[in-house]
């Protein structure tokens, strides 16, 4: 940052392993041991000595590692100390250094033309990434929106699902059975909820019973956000068919 290595005490660690593992000079070395907990407020009183730059990262860094009770309070602490609070989102777009498939892109709308045997219906994505864990929750195609959250196998499973489920929404997919740290789903949710002012979430799962997750996550992240927004729960049989489609109020 600024053309230096930032090297801070291990009482910082997070255990993100995003530090620098090398030094071509041997100027230091990695090693393993116990460490005292990580303290975000004890973080920030170093980091906001270090300049604006240095906050910038430390916030982008949390972001990227999705580290979201963190960065709730490092915003807070420069909140309180009456400290600038850095354009870290826009930045980390500008800047995307990370894996190439989870940068933010956002597509323009198509218009669904009239169908015959030998046309090919246009996609109805309007962003990437997709995938809950990959997702910002405060990129700029969810402020607003109608959220569709789908099943990772419904989108195979129903033939119509770009133009009856995906056409003009945001997009998330998970599998609740699978995916792992899936808390991180319903902070993300809330996040949309509350920073993104989504208006709704369309939420699409198989008939079978583990899928239902999706729906419970959605529900979980309603009634722990600070405002109410509506559910429409749309349940696809393993056949392709649609089983049930019905907006759950509370």
């Amino acid at each position: 940052i600024d053309g230096k290595a930032r090297l801070i005490s291990d009482l910082f660690c997070d255990g993100l392993g995003a530090c620098i593992g090398h030094c071509p000079e041997g100027a230091m070395k990695i090693i393993e041991r116990e460490a005292e907990p990580y303290n975000e407020t004890k973080v920030m009183e170093t980091i906001v000595k270090a300049g604006p730059n240095t906050i910038k990262a430390h916030l982008m860094h949390l972001r990227e590692h999705e580290e979201y009770e963190f960065l709730k309070e490092a915003i807070q602490y420069l909140d309180k100390h009456n400290i600038e609070i850095p354009n870290y989102v826009e930045e980390e777009v500008k800047t995307h250094s990370g894996c190439p498939g989870s940068q933010q892109l956002s597509f323009e709308k198509k218009e669904t033309p009239e169908i015959n045997d030998n046309s090919t219906r246009p996609s109805q994505l309007q962003q990437w990434p997709i995938q809950l864990h990959l997702v910002s929750p405060e990129a700029a195609y969810y402020r607003n929106s109608d959220l569709l959250l789908s099943s990772d196998c419904a989108g195979f499973s129903y033939g119509d699902f770009h133009k009856d489920f995906m056409k003009d929404k945001s997009l998330a997919i998970a599998c609740p059975k699978l995916d792992s740290n899936k808390q991180v789903y319903v902070e993300k949710l809330i996040s949309m909820i509350e920073d993104a002012n989504i208006n709704s979430i369309t939420v699409v799962v198989m008939q079978v019973p583990c899928c239902s997750g999706l729906l419970q996550i959605a529900q979980h992240a309603v009634a722990n956000a600070q405002r109410f927004v509506p559910i429409k729960a749309v349940v696809i049989g393993i056949n392709g068919e649609v089983l049930k489609e019905e907006w759950i109020r509370s």
